[in-house]
């Protein structure tokens, strides 16, 4: 089954800058407070994670590597918070990640 983006397509109009600062730093934060919720669960669920959320911010941002957009989404180096806060990945949680991430093939 095909992803299909249900309404009309998003314009970068429906929100100003700064609401969707506002609503990203809370994003943000709520990321950085829920560390129960494993990044492999978000792609899970979502198709995608910190990590994505990170690498969208570094190339959005031109000056960010990375490493250092992560550290700005984890709150700490990402070796840091991998170590503290993720576990091994269960076979149903990369089977369900690869299905979830499918999905975004045709959406970006």
């Amino acid at each position: 089954m095909m992803y299909q983006r249900k309404g009309p397509p998003m314009s970068d109009t429906i929100l100003t800058d700064a609401a969707a600062a506002t609503a990203f730093r809370r994003l943000v934060t709520h990321l950085q407070h829920r560390t129960d919720v494993e990044n492999i669960d978000l792609m899970g669920l979502a198709g995608f994670c910190r990590n994505c959320l990170a690498d969208w911010v570094a190339e959005a941002d031109g000056g960010l590597t990375k490493d250092q957009a992560r550290e700005l989404i984890h709150g700490m180096p990402f070796a840091e918070w991998k170590s503290r806060y993720q576990g091994e990945a269960t076979p149903q949680q990369i089977a369900r990640m690869k299905e979830s991430v499918a999905k975004n093939a045709d959406s970006h």
